[in-house]
C-alpha cells in the first residue's frame, strides 16, 4: 500500500471511530471484534485507572484507541509543554494537561476532522483551558523548532508510512534535553511476512509496526540518545486465535513463529542538550 493510500485508510478508520463514539458505541483497537475475548480487548483494555478517568468525558475514554498509557510513564512535570502525536479523542492530552498544570500546556495533533471535533468537545466538557488541538500530520508538525519539553503518542507512529520523517520532526520540535516518551506496537524477532500482515491487521496497525532493533536505529539516526524500549503488554497467540482462524490461518502451525513477538511497548529517548563549553583556565607563572 502506498503512503497516500495508507494515510487515506488511517484517516477514514479514525473518522469512523469518532462517529461511533458520538453514536454511543464502544471502540476497539482490534481489526475485528472477534479478536476480543469476553474479558475485553487484550490491547486496549484497562489502560486507564478509575482515578485517571475521573472527571473526563465518557467520550474521551470511549475514543481511546491506544495500546498504552504514555501519560502514566512520561514523568510529566508542572510547567512543561507536551505534544501528543495523533491525539484522537484527546484522552492523553487532557490527562497531560492535568499533570503539567496551569503553568504548562498540552498540544494535541491530529489529521482527522472528526477526531479533532470530538477532542475539542471533550476539552469543553472537561473545562480544561491549557490545551490546544492542532490539525496536521505527524510527519509535518505545525510547531516551531525547540517548542516542547515532551512528546507523547499512543499507538500512532506505527500507522505512519514514513516513520523516519516522524522521528526527525519529533526531534526538531523538542527542546534540547526534551523527552520522547511514546507507547507503540513493536515486533520482537523475525516473523513471516504474511503472518505479520495478519497480526498487524488484528492489532489495528495498518502501516505496520517496527522491529525493536529498527526502532532504536531510526531514533538514533534522527539524533536521539538515551534510547530504551520497555515491553508493557506482550500479545499471546491465544489473544489473536479467533481473528487469525477467520483469516484462514492454521493458528497452531504458526504459533511458535509469532507467540510473544508482538507487544505494546514504552519507547523512551532524549534529545541531547548542548554541551556547555568549559571555561579556559590560565595560570600565571611568576618570573624568576
Amino acid at each position: 500500500m502506498s503512503a497516500p493510500n495508507i494515510k487515506d485508510v488511517v484517516q477514514e478508520k479514525y473518522a469512523q471511530a469518532a462517529r461511533r463514539v458520538r453514536a454511543g458505541e464502544l471502540n476497539s483497537c482490534c481489526g475485528a471484534s472477534s479478536c476480543c475475548s469476553s474479558d475485553g480487548d487484550p490491547i486496549t483494555s484497562d489502560l486507564y485507572d478509575a482515578a485517571q478517568q475521573s472527571g473526563l468525558p465518557q467520550e474521551a475514554v470511549l475514543a481511546s484507541l491506544g495500546c498504552g498509557n504514555p501519560t502514566a510513564l512520561a514523568a510529566l512535570q508542572p510547567g512543561e509543554v507536551v505534544l501528543d502525536l495523533g491525539s484522537g479523542g484527546g484522552i492523553d492530552v487532557l490527562l497531560s494537561a492535568r499533570r503539567v498544570g496551569p503553568a504548562g500546556k498540552a498540544y494535541g495533533l491530529d489529521m482527522t476532522d472528526d477526531m479533532l471535533a470530538l477532542a475539542r468537545e471533550n476539552q469543553r466538557k472537561a473545562g480544561v483551558s491549557n490545551v490546544e488541538f492542532l490539525k496536521g500530520e505527524i510527519e509535518h508538525i505545525p510547531l516551531p523548532d525547540n517548542a516542547v519539553d515532551v512528546i507523547i503518542s499512543n499507538c500512532v507512529i506505527n500507522l505512519s508510512a514514513d516513520k523516519d520523517r516522524v522521528l526527525q520532526e519529533a526531534f526538531r520540535v523538542l527542546k534540547p534535553g526534551g523527552r520522547f516518551a511514546v507507547a507503540d506496537v513493536v515486533v520482537r524477532g523475525d516473523v513471516p511476512a504474511a503472518v505479520r500482515e495478519h497480526m498487524l491487521l488484528w492489532v489495528g496497525c495498518i502501516a505496520g509496526a517496527l522491529k525493536d532493533s529498527e526502532y532504536v536505529a531510526k531514533l538514533r539516526q534522527a539524533g536521539f540518545d538515551g534510547i530504551s524500549i520497555e515491553p508493557t503488554r506482550i500479545y499471546r497467540m491465544n489473544d489473536a486465535r479467533a481473528f487469525l482462524k477467520t483469516a484462514g490461518i492454521d493458528v497452531d502451525a504458526i504459533a511458535p513463529q509469532i507467540d510473544g513477538k508482538f507487544m505494546s511497548a514504552f519507547v523512551r529517548a532524549t534529545k541531547p542538550a548542548p554541551v556547555s563549553p568549559q571555561p579556559l583556565k590560565f595560570e600565571l607563572t611568576p618570573r624568576a
